[in-house]
């Protein structure tokens, strides 16, 4: 093995696309938020990505899983997504 080589920190997992087994590596920080969205929209994991994989508009799936979280949590993170979670709105704290 090289000297300068690192070592990855993406984990490679199985998924089922359309009935096509690929695999796909993520960050484990990215495993585990596909893993609360399937549980918040009450979807199996292969579920979410075959629906991520039919409307993706990125080159890889991966990407495509990437920008579907960033675009997930975004939504969540506004005044109305907190409001649908239960959370009440976001105020900005009084300053000092």
């Amino acid at each position: 093995m090289c000297a300068n080589a690192t070592h990855s920190t993406l984990v490679n997992r199985n998924v089922t696309v359309e009935g096509h087994r690929t695999s796909i590596r993520l960050e484990p920080a990215m495993w585990q938020a596909l893993a609360m969205v399937c549980q918040r929209e009450n979807k199996t994991l292969n579920e979410l990505v075959t629906m991520i994989a039919r409307h993706r508009n990125q080159s890889t799936l991966t990407a495509a899983i990437r920008v579907f979280l960033l675009t997930y949590f975004q939504a969540a993170a506004t005044d109305e997504g907190h409001l649908r979670a239960g959370h009440g709105i976001v105020r900005p704290r009084a300053r000092a």
